[in-house]
């Protein structure tokens, strides 16, 4: 694939800008290195303590392990031992001995997700590449659940969630989960080898991209029961959920168009087909999201979700949807190399530090109201550095190999 190149006036071809991004990066991590706990790492509050009841879990203890990872291949000391914790966390207090696969927290509570177990495959692969102990065999048990228990040929996707026992399975299926079984996907074709990964990947962005997304105008649709019919009206009591909110989701939007790009260069990198549409699809869903989402209230700033008529449904502004434009528009800034979207990446990085980033602090307020003053009604606290770390970083690489393949390439 034949990139365009990009003007010099482009942030992507500065120099200061890069390094702006790099000197982020190693302040995000520095405020999450206070995560740890003897059993994995947990969420930080705002000021970034840990508080009173902190437990670890697996949602911070698999991103953590990523970020770090991801740290440790770029040469930054100093994280070695965190990747090597988050793998004693996951092979031990967090991985249930007995049914296998891993459970939410270190309380050993929850069901089994598929989103979930799609972070404990890309930990493993990205502490594999920056080459810890233990990593190889994390890895392996990873793969091993995935493909034993949420992967459905059939389908061609990923199964939601199971009970403690596997015998159960939740009538569910979600776009969420199978967005990070592709990231995850990503990574582990590029460590194994294998580009059956990657065919995976294609199958689950037909199904949730170009059937059902472009079918709603490039907006993704999020919910669905287990015979992959759409539930528009999923959550309509909860619409402010943090991982399942009703209505339409313009982060994931953002996040599917970038990854749509990296699975089309992953694809042309291992020698396989990469259809047209990936391309067109990641160009429909970020004009769709950034018309819709952005000042949709008539405030500057990206809301977290909308009703099916493009209508603000939950106004607050979250770090992550912020992150994932920012990401989105820097994949397809690179991809194409068109004006639009370096009119975008600026001004989603100026929205970003005007707001989000907080030099007082430390890391990026994880949620702003309506009037993008600091909140905390969806997320409390300061708990995830993977969004705003993969955002510094990703603007930086190419779009293949995956994040940390990538890193070590360098």
């Amino acid at each position: 694939m034949n990139l365009p190149e990009l003007p010099a006036t482009s942030w992507l071809s500065k120099a200061r800008h890069r390094a702006w991004l790099d000197a982020e990066g190693q302040r995000l991590l520095a405020f999450a290195r206070a995560a740890r706990v003897e059993q994995g790492f947990a969420a930080l509050d705002e000021r970034g303590n840990l508080p009173a009841d902190a437990c670890a879990e697996l949602i911070h203890t698999t991103r953590m392990t990523h970020c770090f990872a991801l740290a440790h291949i770029q040469g930054l000391p100093g994280h070695a031992h965190l990747v090597d914790h988050g793998i004693a966390a996951l092979c031990g207090a967090l991985r249930d001995e007995v049914h296998g696969g891993w459970f939410a927290d270190a309380r050993r509570s929850g069901d089994k997700s598929a989103y979930l177990h799609a972070f404990v495959a890309l930990a493993a692969s990205s502490a594999r590449v920056a080459q810890r102990p233990g990593a190889e065999a994390l890895l392996a048990e990873a793969i091993a659940v995935l493909e034993g228990h949420f992967w459905s040929e059939e389908e061609g996707t990923l199964r939601e969630s199971f009970s403690r026992n596997w015998t159960q399975e939740e009538a569910y299926r979600g776009a969420n989960s199978n967005m990070h079984g592709v990231e995850a996907f990503l990574a582990l074709a590029d460590v194994t080898g294998d580009a059956l990964w990657l065919q995976r990947a294609l199958r689950i962005a037909e199904r949730l991209i170009h059937a059902h997304a472009v079918a709603s105008g490039h907006v993704v649709v999020e919910h669905f029961d287990r015979h992959w019919q759409p539930l528009p009206e999923y959550n309509a009591d909860n619409r402010a959920d943090p991982f399942r909110p009703y209505g339409s989701t313009p982060g994931h939007s953002f996040e599917w168009a970038r990854l749509l790009l990296h699975l089309e260069a992953a694809l042309l990198r291992a020698g396989l087909v990469a259809p047209d549409w990936l391309l067109t699809d990641a160009r429909g869903l970020f004009a769709s999201a950034s018309r819709a989402a952005w000042q949709a209230d008539g405030t500057p700033g990206l809301v977290y979700s909308l009703d099916w008529q493009a209508r603000p449904v939950v106004r607050a502004r979250l770090h992550w949807v912020q992150a994932e434009a920012i990401a989105a528009a820097a994949a397809l800034l690179r991809r194409t190399g068109e004006a639009d979207y370096e009119r975008w990446y600026r001004q989603f990085w100026e929205f970003a530090a005007r707001h989000f980033i907080d030099l007082q602090g430390g890391s990026w307020h994880h949620e702003l109201d309506s009037d993008n003053r600091p909140a905390g009604s969806i997320w409390a606290g300061k708990p995830d550095l993977y969004h705003a770390y993969q955002a510094v970083l990703l603007p930086n690489l190419s779009l293949a190999p995956s994040l940390a393949s990538a890193l070590a390439a360098l």
